[in-house]
């Protein structure tokens, strides 16, 4: 098979080097110093799970030279998506997957819009990583999860192929949800949720979790996107908040999302596409937001500031 990973951060350096790893057929799209070291010193990917270096490693920052692909794990920051549709478009063929695994849901519209529907899976993964140095990934945290599926839920041969292929490599658990849609949501008020509530303390999951106040603040939070799923037709569990604070207790204290990452660092971030979707989306249903707007409020300074503006 044939796979190209368009994002090659965090996410996809992991996942696309783990990949390589077990002997796929990959080939990074890459940028600047990270693409040089990648080309002269190969992958090196530090995990909890065990340290690895993918050596020699294919990577370009043209795309077009690659032709079409197989599969295209798409793992760029959500920001970065309409370049992304636009340099992706020589990789797709007839018969090409396209694997999104961003943070956030109207990432999905906007794909489906610029591709065929046949295109594009649903996905999701659960991991935390990011770039320590060019051509060096550092997974600190999270067992690699990762889930994927029709976005119709039917079973098909080209997703028992994608299970099969994750299924190899050791430590990663493989996932085809009964409805990939409800999946991606369940997803996004996770990371709505701690992301917007760790960049607006500037606190780890452990700090903010175990302060009455700001645990509070992550509850509001996540009920919020909830009901704005709910309203949307999204069958989520009774539940399911209570089943994610739980989630949220036993992760390791020390966790930090990669958009209060980027906020803490003054890199622009995804707060439009995590807090802001989950406010335009409770406007359009009529769900009232109050936490992520004043969530909101607080960090678009920072993030303006970030971008130039």
């Amino acid at each position: 098979m044939k796979i190209v990973i368009f994002g090659s951060g965090g996410v996809g350096g992991y996942f696309g080097g783990r990949l390589a790893l077990a002997g796929e057929d990959v080939t990074f799209i890459a940028r600047g110093a990270h693409l040089a070291a990648i080309k002269e010193s190969g992958l090196r990917v530090d995990s909890i799970g065990g340290d690895f270096v993918v050596r020699p490693a294919k990577a370009t920052d043209s795309p077009q030279s690659i032709g079409a692909a197989d599969l295209i794990i798409l793992a760029t920051k959500a920001w970065q998506l309409d370049s992304a549709i636009e340099q992706m478009k020589p990789l797709v063929g007839d018969n090409t997957m396209i694997l999104p695994l961003l943070n956030g849901m109207e990432h999905m519209d906007t794909l489906l819009s610029a591709f065929k529907p046949n295109h594009v899976l649903g996905g999701l993964c659960r991991i935390s990583s990011f770039v320590a140095a060019p051509g060096h990934i550092r997974h600190v945290g999270v067992p690699p999860f990762i889930a994927f599926g029709e976005l119709d839920n039917s079973k098909s041969a080209r997703v028992d192929s994608l299970r099969e292929m994750f299924t190899k490599i050791n430590g990663v658990t493989v996932d085809i949800p009964a409805d990939i849609n409800t999946a991606m949501w369940e997803k996004f008020i996770f990371i709505s949720g701690t992301s917007g509530v760790g960049a607006f303390t500037r606190q780890t999951i452990g700090q903010f979790r175990a302060n009455p106040e700001t645990r509070a603040m992550l509850v509001n939070a996540l009920e919020e996107t909830a009901a704005v799923a709910r309203a949307r037709g999204v069958p989520l569990a009774a539940n399911f908040v209570a089943d994610t604070m739980q989630r949220i207790d036993t992760t390791q204290p020390d966790v930090m999302a990669s958009m209060q990452k980027d906020m803490m660092e003054g890199r622009p971030s995804e707060l439009n596409e995590q807090t802001g979707a989950v406010i335009r989306m409770g406007r359009a249903v009529g769900v009232p937001t109050p936490t992520h707007e004043t969530i909101y409020a607080k960090l678009l300074p920072l993030e303006n500031k970030a971008r130039g503006l």
